[in-house]
């Protein structure tokens, strides 16, 4: 099909015709073989672009044919034609390569009909959609919000801002009730803020005395320092870049260094670890880095030495693969300062353990060590200083709200040429699973099966033995003795095995690249953010990575299992599963940050409206003036909405009156304006008086300064 600009063409006949050639209808499109329809707009994906193409059209005349940018959705360039071609999709699967990521949150609102919200006035409440309605005959969208007892109300949009997701990891809040009179949700509200000034003052104290304690300044770097760091064979990200830079600033400063590296799996940690760790061994100290599991430490051991092996550095490993007697020399070694860098369990945490010059402290994934550990690091890093690794994401505005009080860098960035893992929903079938295996090892990767039975994983064996007979097989779960659980994942890692068949065990801390498939069986049983996290353990290299999620067509879903696969679907479409999942690992990682004494709080009122609470107590103390925030007013006589035969999509729609409503300047509206008409056309008139509106507003509060 060939189509050019300027020539006119029957737009619904069109849609139909692209239908037929096998391009998939979607909210977004993002990847080849997409189809969106909505207004006079189409856009589209098809093969041999390097882009997707949006047509526009006036009634039936072909007006504009652009590329734009999946990221933004924003146009690029003008094309005169276009080719398109059917699209041979992958059979009985649907996969969607692309990640949103960062820009996700930027096309996709923080809260979808279903979800529990809160409403700063009112209290928790669940979300039933955009409700049209008309008031003295004038029609617009409300945001409606059901509280306990099947209360309703009609939130105006431009309350938007006074609306937050509700989320405090699984738990399910009780919703408000807005006849009791008791005033239980104001109580909440003040505890909960009450709760945020206090961890503001407490981390404002820690952070003063920490500036006051005197520590030892490292060295700048010397030329030994640039020729490790020339030896990385990938280019640093961005954040990477920014965080090894904060890093060495803090260890050459006179007090001691207590920083923070967050980032998701695979995002470089460890470099900035290794360099940090180095750095400090030239100086003359020593460096311990302390990892929760064998397998971690094992690892760390491996890259240390490999990357280190130029220099004269004694590194050492202490955990259980050694024997007690060769335990002993090391800590002797320790004591008298004959070894540069330990890597270690929580044997490293014994009292027997001493240092003679202890510099640095690294801690691998400090959510996995206990309070009694914490305490005894606590003891013996006073003057010491140290870098703490976190795989659990955290949210960016807890990350700006505390950045000036702790230390942390957010490392945001994919590594240059990793690829998204491509996602694989699909009804499980045996030929699906021998295709899948047998993919991956011809290509001399290795897999993962994941099946959360234990009881069942010798059945999974023996099946999987039937259909690729050559494969190395190992099992792994958590009612194997501790060694042989250790020894069964250090085969898959030191590549002795193809297969680790295995249950959830695998969820955190290892890294190998060589597996790039990974296989979840009964998909349908798992949330969201452990199937983000479990998804993880593949994508490590530059090879495509593969994740399978397979369900039964023979189970009988009940309601709940039917709605977390309709979830699934969703991760595996739009990018919104992700995002969601990736705000509940945020809630475990800010947990980590702020403390478990504040998780009732959290719970209480939810936490993007706690993190709001802490963003504005942790301004407070630093003596910040706090803006008190905008609210808008919409003419009553004149329509303001986005209208559906506009702008089809409910959760675009929510996305965009969010937007409209956050914005800060006149500019901010202009910009939101030109958006919507590259992406759905001429704006009608409820449209442009909306935007005219707020624009005129911020305009007026402007010349008021």
């Amino acid at each position: 099909m060939k189509l050019t600009r300027g020539q006119e063409y029957d737009f619904s006949r069109l849609a139909a015709e692209l239908t037929a050639l096998n391009y998939h209808r979607v909210e977004l499109v993002v990847d080849r073989g997409e189809l969106a329809v909505r207004g006079g707009i189409i856009d589209i994906y098809p093969q041999g672009y390097v882009t997707p193409l949006r047509l526009e059209f006036l009634d039936n005349l072909l007006e504009s044919i652009r590329s734009f940018n999946i990221q933004d959705q924003r146009s690029l360039s003008q094309l005169d034609f276009a080719e398109i071609n059917a699209y041979q999709p992958l059979p009985d699967a649907l996969t969607r390569d692309t990640d949103f990521r960062e820009n996700e949150d930027y096309l996709l609102p923080d809260f979808q009909p279903g979800d529990y919200v809160v409403h700063e006035n009112y209290g928790v409440a669940i979300f039933r959609g955009l409700k049209y309605k008309r008031e003295h005959s004038v029609a617009g969208e409300y945001y409606e919000l059901q509280f306990a007892d099947t209360q309703t109300i009609f939130v105006p949009l431009t309350q938007s801002k006074l609306l937050h997701r509700y989320s405090a990891g699984d738990l399910r809040p009780a919703l408000t009730n807005l006849s009791s009179g008791s005033g239980a949700w104001e109580k909440a509200k003040q505890k909960a803020k009450t709760a945020a000034k206090n961890i503001a003052l407490e981390l404002f104290n820690l952070y003063r005395l920490r500036k006051m304690t005197k520590g030892w300044a490292c060295p700048e770097d010397t030329e030994q320092q640039l020729l490790v760091e020339a030896d990385f064979p990938f280019a640093e990200t961005p954040d990477q870049a920014r965080a090894i830079a904060a890093v060495k600033q803090d260890m050459e400063a006179s007090f001691p260094m207590d920083r923070l590296i967050c980032g998701d799996v695979g995002f470089g940690k460890t470099e900035i670890a290794l360099r940090a760790a180095f750095k400090m061994a030239m100086a003359g100290r020593q460096v311990a880095v302390l990892a929760p599991t064998t397998i971690l430490v094992s690892q760390h051991y491996h890259n240390f030495q490999t990357r280190f092996k130029k220099y004269a550095l004694d590194i050492q490993m202490l955990s259980r693969f050694h024997t007690p007697a060769e335990n002993r020399n090391i800590i002797k070694k320790l004591k008298s300062g004959q070894t540069n860098i330990v890597i270690g369990t929580h044997r490293l945490l014994q009292k027997d353990v001493a240092f003679q010059n202890l510099g640095l402290l690294v801690v691998d994934e400090e959510q996995r060590f206990g309070v009694e550990h914490k305490e005894f690091i606590k003891k013996l890093t006073v003057n010491v200083d140290i870098l703490t690794l976190s795989a659990t994401p955290i949210p960016r505005t807890l990350y700006l709200s505390l950045s000036g009080m702790r230390d942390i860098s957010l490392l945001r960035t994919p590594p240059k040429h990793r690829r998204p893992i491509k996602t694989i929903l699909a009804e499980y079938a045996p030929e699906k699973l021998k295709a899948a295996l047998e993919r991956e090892l011809e290509r001399g990767g290795q897999i993962f099966v994941l099946n959360n039975d234990i009881k069942s994983l010798p059945y999974w064996q023996t099946k999987i033995k039937e259909q690729v007979p050559a494969a190395r097989i190992v099992l792994s779960h958590g009612k194997m003795p501790k060694q042989k659980l250790e020894q069964a994942v250090l085969d898959f890692v030191e590549r002795r095995v193809d297969i680790l068949l295995c249950t959830t065990i695998i969820e955190n801390g290892i890294d190998i690249p060589g597996a790039n498939t990974i296989i979840i069986l009964n998909a349908d049983h798992f949330g969201l953010a452990q199937l983000h996290q479990i998804r993880g353990r593949v994508g490590r290299s530059t090879q495509q990575a593969y994740a399978y999620l397979f369900y039964s067509a023979a189970a009988v879903l009940n309601p709940e299992a039917e709605a977390r696969l309709h979830a699934l679907k969703e991760f595996t479409m739009l990018g919104a599963g992700y995002r969601l999942a990736m705000r509940d690992l945020e809630i475990r990682g800010s947990g980590n940050i702020l403390g478990t004494q504040q998780s009732g709080f959290v719970q209480n009122v939810g936490f993007t409206l706690y993190n709001k609470m802490l963003e504005d107590s942790v301004r407070e103390v630093r003596g910040e003036k706090i803006e008190e925030e905008q609210i808008f007013r919409l003419p009553a006589k004149q329509e303001n909405y986005l209208p559906q035969d506009y702008m089809e999509e409910e959760i675009l729609r929510i996305s965009f009156y969010r937007r409209i409503m956050d914005s800060k300047t006149a500019q901010d509206v202009e910009n939101i304006e030109q958006e919507l008409r590259d992406r759905f056309g001429r704006l009608p008139q409820p449209s442009l008086n909306l935007l005219r509106a707020i624009r005129e507003q911020l305009n007026s509060a402007k010349s008021k300064i």
